[in-house]
């Protein structure tokens, strides 16, 4: 998108959330994919087609913007991302296949929750009381989904949680890389190192898919990579707290998608609880937003107070 496109005269307040809307369109529409796919072959090649897709669509992206940009002293944290990231989905795409659209979107709201907690038990970062309050509610939001003691805990649904916890922890380790590397080139080494393994427990459950299916498995990763590199933008054009909100849009998306395609219609149970786990996910955001805003605002004032003269 070049700056003189009308999308780019729009104010970040406006791009940001636009970004993110077309982002839940994007995740909406590789779930359904994924749901296709499955009819016909594994899950496993399903994470490979979407890597392998990934991949060849960021080769352009590169091309564009330069390779000299592939420069990085941190590959072995571009592995470890592309790991976690590689379960992350293989989980993700084994559960998405063989469980309600909704449900699932609706457990992927836990990302955040877990991404938080993770900060603060393993990285040490500062979680203060309101946080850990606002990951409480949410965790109650996906016991409302789940309902365990009422209704049997499908493994589909473990499945997505444990998916989701990789993703959490695929999470921290982007943001710490994108401290020094470009958004482009993050993506662009998860589908590097990913497409290779991935290729593994592929090879071993390969069925040569149907034209019909094969256009599934290609939308699976223009859908994935879209979705990524959409939100990317949305975070870009304006402040997390500000788009994060649309991100519920997910669930809208995938549950009038899942009606049409599969006749799926969620129940009321997964609408509170995708809707508590969201608005937690949501305080949690804000939180950290406003933190780190308080730390731009110290930032310069420290530096002005350590020039005073002393004495």
């Amino acid at each position: 998108m070049t700056e003189n496109s009308d999308a780019g005269r729009l104010p970040g307040a406006v791009r940001g959330p636009l970004w993110m809307l077309a982002s839940g369109v994007c995740f909406s529409l590789l779930a359904l994919s994924i749901r296709f796919a499955a009819r016909e072959v594994h899950p496993f090649e399903i994470v490979f087609f979407r890597t392998a897709v990934n991949l060849a669509v960021m080769v352009p992206v590169l091309w564009r913007i330069g390779f000299f940009h592939l420069r990085s002293g941190r590959i072995l944290q571009h592995a470890t991302r592309s790991t976690t990231g590689l379960v992350s989905m293989s989980l993700m795409f084994a559960g998405i296949s063989a469980m309600p659209i909704a449900d699932a979107t609706a457990l992927t709201f836990t990302i955040p929750l877990f991404a938080t907690a993770g900060a603060a038990l393993f990285l040490g970062e500062t979680v203060r009381v309101r946080r850990w309050a606002a990951i409480i509610v949410g965790f109650c939001g996906m016991l409302i989904i789940l309902r365990p003691g009422i209704a049997v805990i499908s493994l589909p649904a473990f499945l997505v949680l444990g998916g989701s916890i990789f993703a959490a922890v695929s999470t921290l380790l982007i943001k710490d890389l994108s401290r020094t590397e470009h958004p482009d080139v993050i993506v662009f080494y998860f589908a590097l190192f990913s497409a290779p393994i991935a290729a593994i427990p592929a090879v071993f459950v390969w069925q040569w898919p149907s034209p019909e299916t094969l256009f599934w498995l290609v939308m699976v990763g223009i859908c994935a990579t879209g979705g990524h590199m959409t939100m990317t933008r949305a975070f870009a054009a304006a402040d997390a707290s500000a788009v994060f909100p649309y991100d519920y849009s997910r669930l809208i998306f995938a549950a009038i998608l899942a009606y049409f395609a599969f006749s799926e219609i969620p129940d009321l149970w997964t609408w509170i609880g995708g809707g508590v786990i969201f608005l937690s996910s949501l305080y949690i955001s804000h939180r950290e937003a406003k933190a780190a805003r308080a730390a731009r605002e110290r930032g310069p004032a420290k530096r002005s107070l350590e020039g005073l003269p002393r004495g």
